[in-house]
């Protein structure tokens, strides 16, 4: 009976870790989307954003 009772329990936990697993790996698929989706709207922005610091810290540095 004690030996039922562990070999339930361990397979609730098993069962548990592959659902978090699971939904981490959910998670992370929805914020990589999300950061390319972002990343590719603003991809101009970023880039003069760069240029303009490159620039300041070169007349800067000169």
């Amino acid at each position: 009976m004690m030996s039922t009772v562990k070999n339930t329990l361990r397979r609730f936990v098993r069962e548990e870790e592959g659902a978090s697993l699971a939904e981490y790996a959910l998670l992370l698929g929805v914020i990589t989307v999300a950061l390319i989706t972002v990343i590719t709207s603003f991809r101009n922005s970023i880039s003069n954003i760069f240029s303009k610091t490159t620039n300041t810290l070169n007349s800067a540095g000169s």
